[in-house]
């Protein structure tokens, strides 16, 4: 892709505005990423509704009762099952696991593809000016595939983790994801992680994509890739652990999801350590008082 501007005037209106489109990295890749956010959301809460549907165990969850059941795709209808549903040890599993780690990277995508935005504008500004000067770039959406392929991978562990505790409530043990033991110690984790030293270099690194993308800059196709997937890796050392608290206020809860994905884009955007200390502080409090319920 350069910063040579071709002539369409021969096409019809339809094929000038697709020129026009394919031209313009920064309106592909906002189109690409915002429609991409919407869907994510739009399939997280029709899952949520129908989680609801069979209980009311999380914040929210009596008025997604009360919506209007849409018609959907039976495809979807088998989805959400699958994900809703405890894993059965048979030959179910292959399914049930592609779903969660699907239900994941949905999750990935909706709350945290959000706060990756600055770096992704950043980019296109470099690849601007770059254009302008007739030098070759890579598009955009190369850098936001790196960054979405670490989430992937995340998701992955997450949906083996979500298994784990499928099978140990499925064994006959006491476990409820608000009020258990786990919850309290995911909560724990979340808390503690909140003042560790790798959890403000990884957030230094997103706060500064700008001296990042700029001393690493290429025109080659697979480093701007690493250089989406190195900003992936940041982004998951700083989020990795807010995810865990999903595993103790319910995994669709989509308020807690929303929750999260807010404040990881505040946290991103603003300087200083206070909301992250907070955070951490609100979730140790919130982690002793299940554990002391709990044991």
């Amino acid at each position: 892709m350069t910063g040579q501007q071709d002539d369409f005037s021969h096409l019809d209106r339809a094929g000038r505005a697709t020129a026009n489109v394919a031209r313009n990295p920064r309106l592909t890749v906002n189109v690409v990423v915002g429609a991409s956010i919407a869907l994510a959301w739009l399939l997280l809460a029709a899952m949520a509704i129908r989680s609801a549907e069979t209980q009311i165990s999380a914040p929210g969850d009596a008025l997604l009762r009360n919506l209007p059941q849409l018609p959907l795709p039976a495809v979807l209808e088998r989805f959400f099952a699958l994900c809703l549903s405890p894993a059965p040890l048979d030959a179910s599993i292959g399914p049930h696991t592609l779903a969660l780690i699907l239900m994941w990277f949905l999750m990935a995508i909706a709350a945290m593809l959000p706060s990756a935005a600055p770096m992704i504008r950043i980019y296109c500004e470099i690849a601007d000016t770059a254009r302008i000067k007739g030098e070759s770039v890579v598009h955009p959406l190369v850098l936001v595939a790196g960054y979405l392929c670490v989430w992937l991978a995340a998701s992955m562990l997450f949906a083996a983790l979500t298994l784990a505790v499928h099978a140990f409530a499925a064994s006959g043990g006491i476990f409820d994801p608000v009020l258990g033991v786990a919850g309290g110690l995911a909560l724990l984790v979340a808390g503690l992680y909140q003042f560790s030293g790798l959890k403000e270099a990884c957030l230094t690194k997103c706060r500064n994509p700008f001296s990042i993308l700029f001393s690493n800059w290429s025109a080659e196709t697979v480093r701007v890739f690493r250089l989406g997937a190195a900003q992936g890796i940041w982004c998951l050392g700083c989020c990795w652990a807010l995810m865990l608290v999903m595993f103790a206020v319910g995994v669709m809860n989509v308020f807690w999801m929303a929750l999260i994905g807010v404040f990881t884009l505040i946290e991103k955007q603003t300087t200083g350590s206070l909301p992250t200390r907070l955070a951490g502080a609100i979730l140790l409090v919130w982690a002793a008082a299940l554990l002391v319920v709990s044991l």
